[in-house]
């Protein structure tokens, strides 16, 4: 976990450095531009716009302006188009410091991409932070000409954010940009104060908190799951909680005779998934692709034991048999042997989750903001030279 160590000694600097403008008086007042996905949208960059401006400090002012929200296809136009609007009148009429873009892939890269071309016509700084999971496999489909195209959009960016190591060296090797310019901010997370006491438990809870489908590894857990003994299965339950796929989901429960312990509920709100992390003893995520799941790390925080697989940013907050367990993506076996494991071991799960949520105690948003204070005023200076 060198790489996360290294994140939290940046991450105390940063802290220092803000502490010290503070003190000194010369903290400035910053007009942000947000550009993202609507809040009421689901989907995990909704969810971190919401924890992002809740716990916005007070010297920093954000204009959320909505680039995209669900609907039909001429919904969407107008939502975009709108936003362009907006986001022109203010690069005319007010005074900006910087523009931020929260990007994905497919057609976020193409809204985004209109919007940092205007925020450089108008010579505003601008940083994108990238979220997308399946960005090097959209990327390695376009045609070279776009490709092209794409890595002159991300150059002028003054700083590209990512979710991992691993995601800022695929963004310097495939897209063109320096060193210097790409920064990993691990996602953060609202660490809760208190958590329950989850030991001797006559009933343990599997929880899932994802898009139901392949890609989240949705249906190789509910085949996992059919491996357990029977009376692993009797003694546990499981929800899924997400968007997607679920009437195949709940085919596949249906198949496999296991309507009486998997529950598929659908999309839930924020309260409801505070509830079920809360009565929730194993966390399982069996992912395909990653960025770094908000919903992994608000497990950790919860202290649950969490079963993940090695992908995207993961392997730099998990250590395996530390503070969780990892499979290999497409592993059923090796998944239910994981599940099965946690189970049948109070020890282990209850040490896995302690050392979960200490691991998570770095990440918690109150930091993110402070590294994030601290970058808009690197940005800020090094425009002004």
């Amino acid at each position: 976990m060198s790489n996360f160590n290294s994140f939290i000694n940046t991450l105390t600097k940063g802290s220092q450095n803000i502490e010290n403008v503070q003190s000194m008086g010369t903290a400035k007042s910053l007009k942000i531009i947000l550009l993202g996905p609507s809040l009421l949208q689901q989907g995990g960059i909704s969810n971190y716009e919401k924890l992002f401006l809740e716990y916005a400090p007070s010297e920093v002012q954000i204009c959320h302006i909505v680039t995209h929200e669900e609907g039909t296809t001429a919904f969407k136009i107008i939502v975009f188009l709108n936003a362009v609007w907006k986001f022109l009148w203010m690069l005319i009429n007010e005074e900006v410091d910087i523009i931020q873009l929260e990007i994905s892939q497919r057609g976020s890269v193409l809204r985004q991409g209109i919007m940092t071309f205007l925020a450089w016509i108008f010579h505003k700084p601008i940083i994108i932070h990238a979220h997308g999971s399946q960005f090097h496999i959209f990327y390695a489909e376009l045609a070279k000409w776009m490709q092209y195209l794409l890595n002159w959009v991300f150059c002028k960016c003054q700083r590209l954010i990512v979710l991992s190591e691993s995601w800022k060296n695929f963004y310097i090797e495939n897209l063109g940009l320096k060193p210097e310019q790409v920064v990993v901010f691990y996602n953060p997370v609202k660490v809760p104060a208190e958590v329950p006491h989850r030991s001797l438990s006559k009933k343990l809870n599997l929880l899932f908190l994802g898009r139901i489908g392949k890609r989240k590894g949705a249906f190789d857990l509910i085949k996992a799951f059919s491996l357990l003994p029977t009376e692993y299965q009797t003694t546990s339950s499981l929800i899924m909680a997400g968007d997607g796929d679920i009437e195949q989901a709940r085919n596949l429960v249906t198949t496999l005779n296991l309507e009486d312990y998997i529950t598929l509920p659908g999309w839930i709100g924020s309260d409801k998934r505070d509830i079920l992390l809360t009565q929730a003893n194993i966390f399982v995520l069996p992912s395909y692709n990653e960025g770094l799941p908000l919903a992994m790390l608000e497990a950790m925080a919860c202290e649950l034991a969490v079963i993940v697989t090695p992908v995207g940013g993961i392997p730099e907050i998990v250590t395996h048999s530390e503070n969780g367990l990892i499979v290999n993506p497409g592993d059923v076996q090796q998944l239910s042997d994981a599940i099965k494991s946690l189970i049948e071991n109070e020890t282990l799960r209850l040490s896995l989750g302690s050392k979960a949520r200490t691991s998570v105690f770095a990440l918690d948003i109150k930091n993110h903001w402070f590294s994030f204070l601290d970058l808009y005023h690197s940005v800020l200076n090094s425009d002004a030279q």
